[in-house]
């Protein structure tokens, strides 16, 4: 399905050369280290080695399927798989290669002219951006395995115990109910950690009175969840109580305001207005969220930076994660992912978002 969505905007005499493993995966369906896709106007073909040719020729989709030839033959064996779908121009994905790749398949394949701007690049991402049902499904299903093994964790949450032991025991569920792996490495942070937005677990111990804050996801079938909740052992202070109230009042108003053809530049300024009028806009430095789907970090993103012309579409799959971060006391971030839907959004995250004290 994915890879002719891709056949359909490329012309007569073109094609794409995917190597990139995200892409790779996107749109053949399959997982593999190493592996090229050429997709051309009348079909797409699937090279690779011997350690994934014979699962590939099962689960490979849409693609004919190849066994890569070496050395200097697996030249001719591109060359010739090009020339097949009558291609003199090969586009490549110029924003996931290094110069040296980049020059590397200009000198290879000198037989075509080899096009290097972002045209393929920004076309994947139109594809990539708007889901089908199937990832739909997908994404759900590694949410419920994240939510799953948070709340076997939380009885770990005391005083006592160690930042990086929790988020282990968190990693190690997720595995248990199924997921391939987890989408970015678990952030559990305590205490003053917490005001670290990318803060890394480590032998830090919870206290009593902490913040603690969970940034976690799980893979499955190749998509990724996303999901933050912060928690407070014991009783909050009554700074500690404003700040969770204002990031909590910013996320729903968030959440609240998604629909089609919301500018993306503008659900993020509805989190970040409120937490401005509270008197934290200082304190909050990244974007409101962003698109999750193959990647963690995908387009599109709802972000200040973002251009005024990017609106949100049906299918589209983001986060909304507004924070407060108080350097050397605390921060707060609390996020959901959802997908945009004709009449608003549908949210995959289930978990209560009123503040959570054990």
């Amino acid at each position: 399905m994915n890879i002719k969505f891709l056949s359909n905007v490329l012309n007569e005499g073109t094609a794409a050369l995917i190597v990139s493993e995200t892409n790779r995966l996107y749109f053949t369906e399959f997982s593999a280290s190493d592996g090229f896709l050429i997709v051309g106007k009348t079909g797409a073909k699937f090279i690779t080695d011997s350690r994934y040719i014979e699962a590939a020729s099962v689960e490979a989709k849409d693609c004919v399927v190849e066994l890569q030839k070496t050395g200097l033959e697996f030249d001719e064996q591109l060359k010739e798989t090009l020339r097949s779908f009558g291609a003199k121009q090969v586009f490549i994905e110029a924003s996931r290669l290094s110069v040296s790749d980049a020059a590397y398949y200009e000198e290879k394949l000198s037989d075509f002219i080899i096009v290097k701007t972002d045209e393929l690049d920004n076309e994947i991402n139109k594809i990539r951006k708007v889901k089908n049902a199937e990832e739909i499904g997908k994404i759900k299903r590694a949410q419920e395995i994240a939510e799953g093994a948070f709340k076997k964790i939380l009885p770990l949450v005391k005083p006592g115990a160690l930042e990086r032991d929790i988020a282990a025991a968190l990693d190690y569920e997720m595995r248990k109910l199924g997921a391939l792996g987890v989408s970015f490495e678990t952030i559990v942070v305590a205490g003053e950690n917490s005001s670290k937005p990318h803060g890394v677990p480590g032998d830090n111990k919870v206290k009593n009175g902490d913040f603690v804050t969970f940034d976690f996801g799980a893979l499955y079938a190749g998509y990724h969840s996303d999901t933050t909740r912060t928690v407070c052992v014991g009783t909050p202070t009554s700074e500690m109580a404003n700040v969770y109230d204002t990031v909590l009042r910013a996320q729903k108003a968030g959440v609240e305001a998604l629909k089609p053809g919301l500018a993306c530049r503008a659900a993020d300024a509805v989190c970040r207005d409120i937490i401005k009028e509270a008197g934290y806009g200082d304190f909050f430095g990244h974007g409101t969220g962003h698109g999750v789907g193959v990647e963690i970090h995908e387009q599109p993103n709802l972000s200040p930076r973002t251009s005024e012309d990017v609106l949100l579409e049906v299918g589209n799959v983001v986060t909304v994660e507004p924070g407060i971060y108080l350097p050397g006391k605390f921060g707060v971030r609390i996020e959901d992912m959802l997908s945009i839907t004709e009449d608003g959004s549908y949210n995959f995250v289930t978990l209560p978002k009123e503040l959570i004290t054990l």
